[in-house]
């Protein structure tokens, strides 16, 4: 099977995969030499720009949001947006965020990322160091929390707790769309399409997993623009040759015949861990 699999974040899922003794090949651990993961980065410029388009409904009074608009008006400042994670989906986020006149602060632990961000980003967006200080200096004073950290092939790191989210004010929004990979919010759990947004403590919660799939024609024609060289790969060569003939394919390898070929999910679940390319010797 060739797709989105995110096996850190479900234990049940793969165990199930490792007893049915077939091949699992993860869209989302494919990784060029640049560390950019072409196949993920589609559906997370699709979430990144969906985060704010669906906080922003939220904070509408009709939905139990503080009935803020984003951008607010002459005279009535705009909300406030901390977006925790400055890859692609907080970039996104940020662009369209500012491009709204919200007043955004993007946090990360990658100072070089940050000048990067610093100097393409208009001036109501704001770089900020991400730690638990900064962080929770902010939240009071957030209406909109977009968490969007990623670690490829693992589960996300809680960066914010259930008693962190206490300082936020009544009303405000949480968009994790790190849900797929485990969530970078303690309170955060996984909702559908259908049911989206629940309530801890005064603050809506929107945490759907796999949120591109709310936008299907944009998000099938993205992800076949990228995975269409991949799977002629794999449908010409075979799966084996494939796999030895690109590298950066074979980082996309999670399970094989039964083993682990990826460090983050054995780490996730403390399971032995075989390298792809002894897996498939």
């Amino acid at each position: 099977m060739f797709t989105y699999f995110h096996f850190a974040a479900d234990e049940t899922l793969t165990k199930a995969f490792l007893n049915s003794g077939a091949t699992a090949i993860a869209y989302e651990t494919i990784m060029l030499s640049d560390t950019s993961l072409p196949l993920l980065i589609p559906m997370s410029e699709v979430a990144g720009r969906m985060s704010v388009q669906e906080g922003a409904k939220y904070l509408e009074k009709l939905h139990g949001g503080r009935g803020k608009l984003l951008g607010g008006v002459p005279g009535v400042e705009p909300a406030r947006v901390t977006i925790l994670g400055g890859g692609i989906v907080g970039t996104n986020a940020a662009h369209i965020a500012s491009g709204l006149g919200a007043t955004v602060n993007i946090l990360d632990v990658n100072l070089n990322r940050l000048r990067y961000l610093d100097e393409i980003m208009p001036k109501n967006v704001r770089t900020i160091y991400s730690n638990q200080y900064n962080i929770q200096e902010l939240l009071p004073r957030t209406d909109l929390l977009i968490g969007a950290v990623l670690i490829p092939g693992a589960k996300a790191p809680k960066l914010v707790s259930k008693e962190m989210l206490g300082k936020m004010q009544e009303g405000s929004v949480v968009v994790d769309v790190a849900v797929d990979q485990g969530g970078c919010i303690e309170t955060c759990k996984p909702t559908t399409h259908e049911n989206p947004i629940y309530q801890v403590d005064g603050i809506i919660h929107y945490c759907v997993a796999n949120m591109p799939g709310a936008v299907p024609f944009t998000s099938t024609t993205a992800l076949t623009n990228a995975t269409n060289p991949y799977i002629q790969k794999l449908a010409n060569q075979g799966i084996l040759n494939a796999l030895k003939l690109d590298e950066y394919l074979l980082k996309g390898l999670n399970i094989y015949q039964g083993q682990i070929t990826h460090p983050g999910v054995s780490d996730a679940f403390n399971l032995k861990y075989t390298s792809p390319g002894k897996a498939i010797a």
